[in-house]
C-alpha cells in the first residue's frame, strides 16, 4: 500500500455547532507531524476533541517519520507548503523539527518531554514563540517513580536492565537521575542502548543475562509505536518490565506506569481550537499530567510466574486479568 495514500487528508466529524467555532466558508487545515508512526488512538482522541468543540470539516494532514527523524524537516516543510494553520506534534524530535521550520506557524505538542531542556519553549508557564503544547512528564524523577515501582512489585530486586534510545536527547539526560534513584533502592541500573525492536532484540540475545532480574523502559516515542514488540521481547527473556506508558501493559507488558497519552491530545484539540480564534502560542502555558496511571497485566504476571502484591494492585487504575 502506498503510505503517502494513508498519510493524506482525512476529514473531522461534523458537529452541531461548527459554525460557532470557525468563519463561515473557511475550513481549517491542520498539519500532524510524528516522530513514529500514526497513532490511531491519538489521532482519534484529537479528532474527538475538535467535534465536541464544534469544528467541523477540519482538515488532517498527516506525516510521519517511522523512527527515522532525519526525515522530520521534510515532512515539516511538506506541512508548511501546504500552508497549515496549525501543525500539532507527537514526540520530541517532531516537536523540535517543527520548530526549527517555522517561526510563525503555530505549533501545539501533543507530546513531548523536557521541552524547556530542549530549547523548545522559554518556560512552561509562558513558552514564547510559535510553541505551547502538552507535555508528558513532570521531569526525569519519573524513571526513579518507575524503578520504585518495579522494586515493590519484585521486593528481591537488585538488577534491572534500563533500556534507552541513544538517539534521544531527553532519554540521556534522564540516566544520572535514574541511576542516582537505583543507588538509593540499592538496585543495580545496567544500561542498554536500543534503537527499536530489533537492536534490542539482538542485545539481550548476544549477552548474557547475568543476574539481571527486570527490564525498565525509558520514554521514547518510536518505543511507543513498537510496544507491542517490546513486550514481548521482555516476556520471552523472562524479565518482569515497566514501562512509561500504560498502553505498553495493554499491549501485553506486566506494568505501565505514565499520562494518558490519548487524552493529551484530545486537550491539544483545545490548544487548537484557541489559536484557530486568534490566541497567541506564546501566551498559552504549557500543560503538564496532573495524574499518572498505573495498568498491571495479571496475564502477563502469571506467565513470569511472579505474585503482584495486593498492595499495588490496589493502587492501579486499571488490572488486566
Amino acid at each position: 500500500m502506498d503510505r503517502r495514500a494513508f498519510l493524506g487528508t482525512v476529514g473531522l466529524l461534523a458537529a452541531p455547532l461548527a459554525a460557532q467555532a470557525q468563519q463561515a466558508g473557511r475550513v481549517p487545515r491542520i498539519g500532524w507531524l510524528t516522530s513514529s508512526a500514526v497513532h490511531a488512538k491519538n489521532v482519534d482522541a484529537f479528532r474527538a476533541g475538535m467535534s465536541a468543540l464544534g469544528h467541523r470539516d477540519v482538515r488532517l494532514d498527516l506525516r510521519a517519520a517511522e523512527g527515522r527523524t532525519e526525515r522530520l524537516p521534510a515532512l515539516a516543510a511538506e506541512l508548511l507548503a501546504l500552508k497549515v494553520d496549525v501543525i500539532v506534534t507527537d514526540g520530541g524530535p517532531a516537536a523540535r523539527a517543527a520548530k526549527e521550520a517555522t517561526a510563525t506557524t503555530p505549533v501545539v505538542i501533543g507530546a513531548a518531554a523536557d521541552l524547556v531542556q530542549q530549547g523548545i519553549v522559554a518556560s512552561l508557564a509562558r513558552p514564547g514563540g510559535n510553541v505551547t503544547g502538552l507535555a508528558i512528564s513532570t521531569g526525569p524523577e519519573m524513571h526513579g517513580k518507575r524503578l520504585e515501582i518495579l522494586r515493590e512489585a519484585v521486593p528481591s530486586l537488585q538488577r534491572v536492565l534500563a533500556v534507552w534510545n541513544p538517539r534521544n536527547d531527553t532519554a540521556l539526560r534522564a540516566l544520572p537521575t535514574l541511576e542516582q534513584a537505583g543507588r538509593a533502592l540499592r538496585v543495580q541500573i545496567e544500561l542498554i542502548e536500543a534503537r527499536d525492536a530489533k537492536s534490542l532484540a539482538r542485545t539481550l540475545s548476544s549477552r548474557a543475562r547475568g543476574r539481571a532480574e527486570a527490564l525498565l523502559l525509558i520514554t521514547d516515542a518510536f518505543f511507543w509505536s513498537q510496544r507491542e514488540q517490546m513486550a514481548a521481547l521482555a516476556l520471552k527473556h523472562r524479565l518482569p518490565a515497566i514501562f512509561p506508558e500504560t498502553e505498553f501493559a495493554v499491549s501485553g507488558g506486566l506494568m505501565g506506569y505514565g499520562p494518558n497519552i490519548a487524552n493529551n491530545f484530545r486537550r491539544a484539540a483545545d490548544y487548537v481550537d484557541k489559536i484557530l480564534k486568534g490566541a497567541k502560542p506564546a501566551e498559552l502555558p504549557i500543560e503538564q499530567p496532573t495524574k499518572f496511571e498505573l495498568v498491571i497485566n495479571l496475564k502477563t504476571a502469571k506467565a513470569l510466574r511472579l505474585t503482584i502484591p495486593p498492595s499495588l494492585l490496589q493502587r492501579a487504575d486499571q488490572v488486566i486479568e
